[in-house]
């Protein structure tokens, strides 16, 4: 066992569920996804063609969802502070293993980053989070493909974050065929007493990556809106 600061899905995933209240996930039937790929895919052909340059962040915020896009019911939430507690992995060799960098984030610690998150309802139990980077295709291919590979792997492990304990369980989902590579994951936390079901979809488009993490349901209704969003800004 080593001691780690959290890798960067992991802190999402963490940030999801308390945005999630713990509840049980009220939109998850609301909206369903067209899904029918593996988990993880390989590239297809268009990925032959030189990398372009990876995009700023200010041009990344451009391409990022608003509330107008996602229609009426939603609001934007106020960025969280960052919080700098160490998290240990328990029982998940595959993270444990990724070690130094790739362990604490440093994989999707791109320079070239944005995000927002949403609230939908009049009681705000249902979230949503875009998060847009941008590097080299294959840069973003290693990074994200490792630690969703490395999470997929465990079916469940624990997180201890602080003094929260968070019993956790990981499931490759079908993803929606968008994009040149896509991954996508149900997570499921449980601590004291209560239990939340997280997606996280992830979908690269050339030189950005999408992901999308929240309530299923709201996840599988806007990730086409997400990458779409960032191909008509091009």
């Amino acid at each position: 066992m080593r001691r780690h600061t959290a890798t960067a899905l992991v802190l999402t995933t963490l940030t999801a569920l308390t945005v999630a209240g713990c509840s049980n996930d009220s939109a998850s039937t609301s909206a369903s996804s067209s899904a029918s790929s593996p988990a993880t895919s390989t590239p297809r052909n268009g990925d032959s063609a030189p990398d372009a340059e990876p995009l700023s962040s200010a041009a990344l915020s451009k391409r990022l969802l608003t509330v107008e896009d996602l229609g009426e019911g939603y609001v934007r939430k106020a960025e969280r502070a960052q919080h700098n507690d160490d998290v240990t992995v328990l029982g998940c060799p595959a993270l444990d293993k990724l070690g130094g960098d790739a362990a604490t984030g440093g994989t999707l610690n791109f320079p070239r980053k944005v995000k927002v998150a949403f609230s939908y309802g009049a009681a705000s139990t249902s979230e949503v989070s875009e998060e847009l980077y941008s590097d080299t295709a294959q840069k973003l291919s290693e990074g994200v493909g490792r630690i969703f590979d490395a999470m997929a792997s465990c079916p469940k492990y624990q997180v201890v974050s602080g003094s929260t304990s968070i019993d956790m369980t990981t499931q490759k989902t079908a993803a929606p065929r968008l994009g040149d590579e896509r991954w996508s994951q149900l997570l499921t936390y449980s601590t004291g007493g209560q239990r939340s079901i997280v997606k996280q979809t992830a979908v690269r488009t050339g030189g950005v990556l999408v992901i999308l993490t929240g309530s299923p349901g709201l996840v599988d209704a806007h990730v086409e809106k997400a990458v779409d969003k960032v191909h008509r800004a091009e």
